[in-house]
Parts: C-alpha cells; structure tokens; sequence
C-alpha cells in the first residue's frame, strides 16, 4: 500500500512529494536569511573599519597641556613637569619669539640670544625703523645712529617740513633755517595773509607793513563793513565813518524800517522820526488793529476811536460771538 499524508489544504497527497517541496521551502527561507545576516554584517564590518568612524577625539592629557602652554610662554608653564623632548622643543619656540620681540622692536626683546645672523637682520630692521622716525620728524629718532647719506637726507626732509611751516605761519617755524630764496617766498606769504586779516578787520592786522594800494583797499572793505553794521542798526556802528552817500543810504533804511514797525504797532516804533505822510499811514493801520481788536473783545481795543459804521460791525461781532457760546434748546 502506499504512503499518503495530508497537506496544508487538508488534501491527500503522497508523503515523498509532500514533504519534499516543505523541505525545499525551508532550506530557501533560511539560505535567504543567512544571507541578510551576511550582508548586515559585512556593513558592520566596514563601517568599523572606515578611518575615523566611530572615533572621538580624545582629551590632551595634563602632561600634553602642560606642554602646550609652554611652548606658548604663558606664565602658567610648569617646566619641571617637562620631558626632555619637550624641553627642546619649548626651548626653540622661546628662540622663535624672541627673534620676532627683537625684529619688531619689542622691549620683551633679549638680544644676547640671538646668533650672529639673526642679529644682523634684527639691527638691519632696528636702523630702517629709526630711519623712518627720523624722516618723519619723531622725537625719539637716533639721529647719531645714521649713516652721513641718509643723515643728510634726513635734514633735507627737516628743512622742508620747517619751510612749510613758515609758508602756513606755523608758530614753530625756525626762519633762521630758510635759505634765501625760501625766505623771499616765506615773506611773500606772511604779507599775503596780513593783507588779507586787514580786509577782514582783523585785529591781528599790521597796517605798517600794507603797501599804499594794499591800504586803500582795507579802508574800502572797513568802509563797506561799517555802512551794513549801520543798516542792520549794530552796535558796532560807526556813524562818523560813513561816507556822504552812505549815510544817506542808511537814512533810506532806517526809515523804511521805522515804519514797518510802526505800522505793525511794534513797541520799537518811533513816531517822532516819522514824515507826515508815513506818520497818516502809520494812523490807517492803527485804525484797521483797533477795530480788529474789538471785534475780537480783546484788552487793546480803544472804543473811543471807533467810527458809527466801525461799532455797528463791533456790536454785531459781539452778539456773533456770545452767540456761539449759548447752549443750544433741548428739545
């Protein structure tokens, strides 16, 4: 007889066959399995091994921090915890610093440690540094320390600088160190800029050293300044000074002004130095404010100047006005 089994579907089916295909079904689910654990592990293994995967930097130590700051000179250095290694090492940026302190002219710098050719090319600098001082006038340059070409050099850049401050008028020009021509043109200058503060009416102005055309010209600009002081009514107004036509000018102003002022009923009013027919104007437009002034109620108002018509047109303002400030009827 033959052997039957029943399969997942309940169905009869020969054992062999059966459990022949279940079989293979397995073996493919776990080959397919080994093979993803294959797969994750290979990963695993190469992520691991990929340069700086999964490192962290790790923390200098106290003996690698302490030779840190050695090596930077900070004060904080403990050099008895250094290892001869380090020494040397510490040793050469000590070495290192102090040739840069010397280079630049630090006071840190120490210049007995430095070797023949470094100090060369520290005096080298030191001497171009001093050069500069001295071209640009300092006063801690080394003028003894120059060699003669570029002390002459030096003192021709002194000469120019000197020679510009007697062209400005400088207070620290040295005019005894002008050649001749330089001092021809030193004086031209200083008697262009006296001429100029005598236009100005300057009080530093020496009229002793004005040519006679240079003179006539100062008294026209002290005449032209001296007629607008009297215009604009200035107290620095010189009355006597002023030139016939001139007076007559400022006569002309002063009297348009007055009546603008009296016309606007301004207290610098000055009647008295009114014409009559400015003096009638002046009147008209005193009437015109009086009559504004009532109509509008205020303390300036003289009643006594009104005109019939002008009370009329007063009176019905004032009945206008407290008009207005009655309540209105409720209804």
């Amino acid at each position: 007889m033959a052997m039957t089994s029943v399969n997942e579907t309940g169905d009869l089916d020969p054992m062999g066959e059966y459990q022949y295909w279940k079989t293979v079904r397995q073996i493919g689910e776990t080959g397919a399995m080994q093979t993803r654990v294959a797969v994750l592990l290979a990963l695993l293994t190469s992520y691991n091994a990929a340069p700086g995967a999964q490192k962290r930097p790790t923390p200098p130590t106290t003996d690698q921090t302490n030779f840190l700051v050695c090596v930077k000179g900070l004060p904080e250095c403990d050099g008895s915890a250094l290892t001869p290694a380090q020494i040397e090492q510490v040793a050469e940026a000590s070495k290192k610093r102090n040739v840069n302190y010397c280079f630049n002219g630090s006071p840190l710098c120490d210049p007995t440690r430095l070797t023949q050719a470094e100090g060369v090319t520290v005096q080298t600098a030191r001497y171009r540094r001093n050069l500069e001082k001295c071209l640009d006038g300092s006063a801690t340059c080394d003028p003894l320390s120059l060699t003669l070409k570029d002390a002459t050099s030096v003192h021709a850049a002194s000469a120019l600088r000197n020679y510009d401050k007697c062209v400005d008028g400088a207070a620290s020009c040295d005019p005894i160190r002008l050649a001749p021509e330089q001092n021809k043109a030193v004086q031209a200058a200083g008697a262009r800029r006296n001429v100029d503060r005598c236009r100005d009416g300057l009080s530093s102005c020496d009229p002793l050293r004005l040519t006679q055309a240079e003179a006539s010209s100062a008294q026209a600009a002290a005449a032209r300044r001296n007629r607008e002081q009297c215009i604009n009514l200035s107290a620095n107004c010189d009355p006597v000074a002023l030139t016939a036509g001139d007076a007559k000018l400022v006569r002309i102003e002063f009297q348009r002004r007055n009546l603008a002022n009296c016309q606007a009923g301004l207290a610098s009013c000055q009647p008295m130095e009114l014409g009559e027919a400015d003096l009638n104007a002046a009147r008209s437009a005193f009437r015109i404010r009086n009559v504004e002034a009532c109509k509008k109620g205020l303390p300036t108002c003289d009643p006594s100047l009104l005109t019939g018509p002008e009370i009329s047109s007063v009176a019905a303002a004032y009945r206008a006005r407290h008009n207005k400030l009655k309540p209105s009827p409720k209804p």
